[in-house]
């Protein structure tokens, strides 16, 4: 495949995960990581790096795109930078480790728990609706040991399936009390340093392997980050000014059912 059409592909790609993030607040990963699997495939790379290849390419894109999102939730006062600034130590740690963790797994099995945790986000997106938080109950943030281990935890996951965390941080913030608004907005501060360590990550793991394609830094595929981010960015900021004109409730079972889909194909072939 000529590098040109390969961008093109991307662009394509970068409007797909732009449009469901802004409409359905997404993260970018769970549309990103299966569409390069694929893509990847195609284009005859080695079967063991598609998969690690997908996921280092994936959180690359998120660093420019988290970016936006932090600044709008801070300019919107949501975010508690002690809470996040907390989170972010551990995951900054979690998220560097995951890369050489899912450098160590075979390629096969990193692309059959990606399909399992594709399939898990469908099935939360299908069946569980955002309960109204109790405002009577007081809230049972973690200390700093606490939330550092919880975001070890959130990183490493994060940094392992290429996303920006957003799946994990948010129900483990919610947990913890937290208006939606605060941990959607503390999630996203925390997208940032998944997102800046994973791919630093991927790309010292991936430094010496002999079997890479030209254009790769790492296991960090350049040429399609970059078309992805090129049109992500633009269409996630379009696609959130008329989310209120979308049928988001459909739109989101749509994509939960092509996501399981995809997911199953993933995990079992």
């Amino acid at each position: 495949m000529a590098v040109l059409e390969l961008f093109l592909i991307c662009l394509g790609v970068g409007v797909g995960a732009g449009l469901l993030a802004g409409a359905l607040g997404l993260g970018g990963g769970v549309v990103i990581v299966p569409a390069l699997i694929f893509l990847f495939r195609g284009l005859g790379f080695p079967d063991d790096l598609v998969a690690k290849m997908a996921v280092a390419t994936s959180l690359s894109t998120i660093i420019v795109t988290s970016i936006s999102a932090v600044r709008a939730h801070h300019k919107a006062g949501f975010v508690r930078w002690p809470v996040a600034v907390r989170l972010g130590v551990g995951i900054v740690l979690g998220a560097f480790a995951g890369a050489f963790i899912a450098d160590a797994m075979k390629g096969e099995l990193l692309t059959r728990l990606f399909g399992l945790f594709a399939m898990l986000i469908a099935v939360q997106m299908l069946l569980v609706g955002r309960k109204a938080l109790d405002e009577s109950l007081p809230q049972r943030v973690p200390g700093t040991p606490g939330l550092a281990l919880a975001g070890v935890l959130i990183g490493t996951g994060s940094s392992i399936f290429g996303i920006g965390g957003g799946s994990l941080t948010v129900p483990f913030l919610s947990w913890c009390r937290l208006k939606m608004q605060e941990a959607v907005a503390i999630s996203s501060a925390c997208g940032l340093p998944i997102a800046v360590a994973g791919t630093l990550g991927f790309a010292v793991a991936g430094w010496n392997e002999q079997h890479l394609p030209e254009g790769a830094l790492g296991y960090v595929f350049l040429p399609a980050s970059v078309g992805i981010v090129l049109t992500s960015f633009p269409f996630a900021r379009l696609s959130a000014r008329l989310s209120h004109r979308l049928p988001s409730a459909t739109l989101k079972k749509v994509f939960a059912l092509v996501l399981f889909v995809l997911g199953l194909k993933l995990a079992f072939g």
